[in-house]
């Protein structure tokens, strides 16, 4: 099978799309053991956007996203170990337990959340664009969201000004097709939503995203005119997230049939083919892999379960900057 990618991507494509598969799982497993409480929204489904992505930006470049964080957290590089510990309210977690599964953030990964407010991360993303853009920096932000965020004033606000701007910024919608239980056709006439590019007269393109290869193609595309100061792109990626919106959700406006239509396209068995037909790994290699994912998910629970919760005297710190503002005069 002749592909312009290499043995190397697709190792690393697979590993981390498991990762996130058996992570999502156990934090699935264990919400139902109420070992985590609150809100829970699972990635199951959507890994190719995540492991594409990840292939295609800098480490250096900003990432910011909604509520269903966990996926995308971990392939920006957070541990699994302070993500779990996150879920289970624990002082080591990314958020020293006070953010939850909602609010996952990484100063030194440059993950910039994780957000509760629906739409509410598009304005923050086109303003960490613009400090970088006046700093003269290189980097990019990836800012994403879903097909329900999409129907946000905010995002039309956002689009303006980023493209008035030229801001090096890319809008990512993960278009799953459900807002919450809502599918993309009960809220809008317009069900492409890459054409609400248009509008702006900015570049927009959809993109397969149960397919690492695509994802990975649309994104370099769009990174490369944002670091070129070429401005801001739309990118409608469409996935498919296999449980209900989150953990409360039976998706019960679903059918099987469609589930398992999607299912027929999972991205991590493409991506194994694709391993087993170019002979880049033996059976045993990737059951050392399969291995490996499984005990670092396992030590992220063990982490969790040991870690100490966090003492009384936090309540109050992290709400507000510590800080003089010299700038600041009365």
């Amino acid at each position: 099978m002749q592909t312009p990618f290499g043995k190397e991507t697709y190792l690393y494509w697979y590993e981390i799309m498991l990762l996130l598969r058996r992570f999502e799982e156990k934090a699935g497993q264990l919400y139902g053991m109420q070992k985590i409480r609150g809100f829970c929204h699972l990635y199951i489904g959507q890994e190719a956007v995540a492991a594409g992505m990840m292939t295609a930006i800098k480490d250096d470049d900003n990432l910011i996203t909604a509520y269903r964080d966990h996926g995308l957290a971990i392939a920006k590089g957070m541990s699994a170990n302070e993500c779990m510990a996150e879920l289970y309210g624990k002082a080591t977690g990314c958020t020293k337990g006070k953010g939850g599964s909602m609010h996952f953030f990484s100063k030194e990964k440059r993950f910039f959340g994780g957000h509760g407010i629906v739409g509410g991360q598009i304005g923050l993303g086109a303003g960490i664009a613009f400090a970088d853009q006046y700093n003269n920096n290189d980097r990019v932000t990836i800012c994403m969201f879903g097909d329900g965020a999409a129907r946000q004033g905010l995002l039309h606000e956002a689009f303006n000004m980023a493209v008035l701007w030229s801001l090096p910024v890319v809008f990512i919608c993960e278009n799953n097709y459900y807002a919450m239980g809502t599918s993309v056709e009960r809220t809008s006439k317009t069900t492409d939503i890459s054409r609400m590019a248009d509008a702006y007269d900015m570049p927009g393109d959809t993109v397969d995203g149960m397919s690492c290869e695509d994802v990975h193609k649309a994104i370099e595309r769009a990174v490369k005119r944002a670091r070129e100061k070429g401005g801001p792109t739309l990118l409608e990626i469409k996935t498919y997230r296999y449980r209900g919106h989150s953990m409360s959700d039976p998706a019960k406006y679903r059918t099987k049939e469609e589930v398992e239509e999607y299912k027929d396209k999972d991205p991590i068995n493409q991506v194994l083919k694709t391993i087993m037909d170019n002979k880049w790994a033996t059976e045993a290699q990737i059951e050392a892999i399969n291995e490996k994912v499984r005990l670092e998910v396992e030590e992220s629970v063990k982490f969790a379960e040991e870690s100490p919760w966090p003492d009384d005297s936090e309540l109050y710190k992290d709400i507000y900057v510590e800080d003089d503002y010299p700038y600041i005069t009365d």
